[in-house]
């Protein structure tokens, strides 16, 4: 019973979790959806066990916000912590991806 309660301490919401597999299977177009949609979960799984949820909420959405172009976006692309947070989570998502095999085989 110990072990679940510590699963559960940093499980995300549900509905997280499904945005989250939505988004990754809507930018791995030409894969089966039911395929996509296990891998996707594994990443999500993966990220859930080196991430809190709130670390995950925070730098997920600097990443998603880098992208906003002018003047807007600037505050996201100057702030140093936020580029060094934004380049941990997208490293740690690549790593996630390739252990669930996501993406193409080069």
């Amino acid at each position: 019973m110990a072990g679940q309660s510590a699963a559960r301490a940093n499980d995300f919401p549900t509905v997280d979790r499904v945005l989250y597999v939505q988004e990754c299977i809507a930018a791995h177009p030409g894969v089966g959806r039911f395929e996509m949609t296990n891998k996707c979960a594994c990443a999500l799984d993966a990220l859930a066990k080196e991430l809190k949820y709130e670390e995950y909420v925070a730098l997920s959405t600097a990443s998603k916000a880098s992208s906003i172009g002018g003047e807007r976006g600037s505050y996201i692309r100057d702030a140093a912590q936020l580029q060094a947070g934004i380049k941990r989570y997208r490293a740690l998502q690549a790593r996630t991806e390739k252990a669930c095999f996501i993406g193409a085989p080069d």
